[in-house]
């Protein structure tokens, strides 16, 4: 039985997500658990002429109530997709692969979704055609419990024997505040303002497609 990785849903992604999707033929993107504040659910992370930005998506809160994340609504009283756009531009207009992924990302934000969890899946959806990934993506809006391989399964009607059985877990492995699991770090790649900050590690998927065009999978599979 293979394992199957466990993901939470994220808004376009970090390069480490897709490293890992690029690395699974099939995963499974967990809508069951809580909305976690300041997680990957709603940013994305880029780096422009004035260093490392965090772009993050507005919802419609519920005060002091734990929301699964199929259940979030997205909030647009605040201009957020036009602000992100902007950002985008500024951070990678100068980028060689800028004006090709660029109508994709304006035509994807200027569309009203109703919950987070569309916009992130979209996002997600098209960070892989970006790619070329053919990675399955198995979406499940009830909690997936995650047990060892080794555990002993004692009846079918307890737990449901199919791939979902893995101890590759990334719910929590994978967020903006936690340093990047060692199998998902990518090499150094070009970025238009390395000359001023460096390179950055753990940008978003548009950082690496905008800088690297066709090679960004290259760097995705590099030792």
């Amino acid at each position: 039985m293979s394992a199957v990785p466990v993901l939470s849903a994220f808004y376009f992604g970090s390069v480490a997500h897709y490293r890992l999707l690029a690395r699974h033929p099939r995963v499974v993107v967990d809508l069951g658990e809580h909305y976690v504040r300041q997680s990957f659910h709603t940013r994305t992370r880029i780096v422009g002429p004035n260093g490392v930005q965090d772009l993050v998506v507005q919802i419609q809160r519920r005060s002091g109530e734990k929301m699964p994340m199929h259940t979030v609504g997205l909030s647009y009283a605040e201009t957020w997709p036009q602000q992100h756009l902007h950002a985008i531009r500024t951070a990678y207009g100068q980028s060689p692969w800028f004006e090709h992924f660029y109508p994709d990302i304006e035509e994807l934000l200027l569309t009203r979704h109703q919950r987070l969890a569309d916009l992130d899946l979209a996002t997600l959806r098209l960070g892989l055609k970006w790619l070329g990934l053919r990675t399955e993506v198995e979406v499940s809006e009830t909690y997936v419990e995650v047990v060892s391989r080794e555990s002993e399964v004692r009846s079918q009607d307890e737990v449901e024997i199919d791939s979902r059985l893995t101890t590759h877990d990334y719910r929590t492995a994978l967020h903006p505040k936690h340093p990047i699991p060692q199998e998902l770090q990518v090499p150094s790649y070009p970025q238009v303002f390395a000359d001023r900050h460096g390179f950055q590690p753990g940008l978003s998927v548009i950082d690496l497609v905008c800088n690297c065009g066709p090679q960004a999978i290259a760097h995705l599979l590099a030792s």
